[in-house]
């Protein structure tokens, strides 16, 4: 139907475990799928299973706890640093060419640093070595981003994943697309309400990874920025049913159930789909 295959992330989905939720998907019409890594999951596993089904293993999303540790020195840095290793290894032996980077967590104290970038340069140069990419995400902590955007600018496997839910509350509406959208490798597609504190502090639980069209994003915008990308790549979406601590705006995914969700959300991304075809004929 699109240009475009449509993927959808793994998650806790009400328990399902990753296998469980890929058949589900294939089912329901999506085309692709990608997930978390934690050093426990068998990727080559899940590979083997989406190569059944057919689903293609559109990236691998890197461990992110520890960014903030890799712009640091000493043992927290060199931890990170072999985390991310590790992932980007196990990236590879699946045969998956794309791993999802965040460059910072927490809202406080993001500087980048000499030794930040070269701990990174580490990971990209493995990269290089194993064929894979690396797209960096937009979270909080611009200045990170914008640092290893410059950084890496002509490294041919270093990119940008665009979170349109994340440009909402912790880009507080900043479009970096305008920014690196000519070095899109992948995409994040949510919606969001934005900041609820819009004068006081973002936190964590602004970030809501609503389905499309149930919070305050654009999508004609939306659609219109991404209509300038390839229409081969992989249109992927980051969604749950689950809401943040003390919030409630997920709650009624959780009435629908797996199978409604999941065929909820291909609804939506159908829709994403039809306006970003619809912007590249205009």
């Amino acid at each position: 139907m699109w240009n475009t295959k449509l993927c959808l992330g793994t998650g806790n989905y009400f328990g399902a475990d990753d296998k469980t939720q890929m058949k589900l998907f294939q089912d329901t019409g999506f085309e692709a799928f990608f997930t978390g890594w934690d050093g426990k999951k068998d990727l080559c596993d899940l590979r083997a299973y989406a190569d059944e089904l057919g689903l293609s293993f559109q990236s691998v999303h890197a461990p992110y706890i520890k960014s903030a540790d890799m712009w640091k020195t000493g043992p927290k840095a060199e931890t990170a640093v072999a985390e991310l290793l590790r992932c980007t290894e196990d990236t590879a032996a699946a045969g998956v060419d794309l791993m999802i980077c965040h460059c910072w967590i927490g809202f406080n104290g993001c500087t980048p640093t000499a030794e930040g970038i070269e701990n990174y340069r580490i990971v990209v140069r493995r990269a290089a070595e194993l064929g894979i990419r690396v797209a960096f995400e937009n979270t909080e902590g611009e200045p990170a981003l914008h640092a290893l955007m410059e950084a890496f600018r002509d490294e041919p496997n270093v990119g940008f994943c665009w979170d349109t839910g994340h440009e909402q509350c912790y880009n507080h509406g900043k479009d970096l697309m305008a920014l690196y959208g000519n070095r899109l490798m992948g995409t994040h597609i949510n919606d969001n309400l934005g900041i609820r504190d819009y004068n006081g502090t973002t936190t964590y639980i602004d970030d809501l990874h609503l389905l499309p069209f149930d919070g305050i994003v654009d999508w004609s915008y939306v659609a219109e920025r991404l209509s300038r990308w390839d229409a081969d790549q992989i249109l992927t979406f980051e969604l749950t049913p689950n809401s943040m601590p003390g919030r409630h705006e997920n709650d009624a995914y959780q009435r629908l159930g797996l199978e409604e969700y999941v065929a909820e959300c291909y609804k939506r991304a159908c829709r994403v789909a039809a306006l970003i075809q619809r912007a590249r004929k205009q």
